[in-house]
């Protein structure tokens, strides 16, 4: 199949090309900065941005939702929500 947006560079406000499970962890922060956070599963999301000193929690995210969050951690503690995607 044709891409015709293959000489395009990307972008942060480009689409996703690619979306990687997140397990929130207190600890460890995510293997890359995504372009947003996709929810699956409806709840709280404890983040903290790439360039950010504190965390965040995003209440009472709907399923479904897309999170134009620059995250560099995902938290377990403050997190709810599940079936959560990294967006790149």
């Amino acid at each position: 199949m044709a891409d015709a947006f293959s000489n395009h560079a990307d972008h942060v406000t480009a689409p996703a090309t690619r979306a990687v499970a997140v397990v929130p962890h207190d600890a460890n922060a995510l293997s890359d900065i995504p372009k947003a956070i996709y929810v699956g599963t409806a709840g709280n999301v404890t983040m903290r941005g790439v360039n950010a000193s504190a965390d965040s929690v995003w209440k009472n995210v709907a399923a479904g939702s897309i999170l134009p969050f620059r995250a560099q951690y995902v938290r377990a503690t403050g997190t709810s929500a599940a079936d959560l995607l990294a967006l790149y």
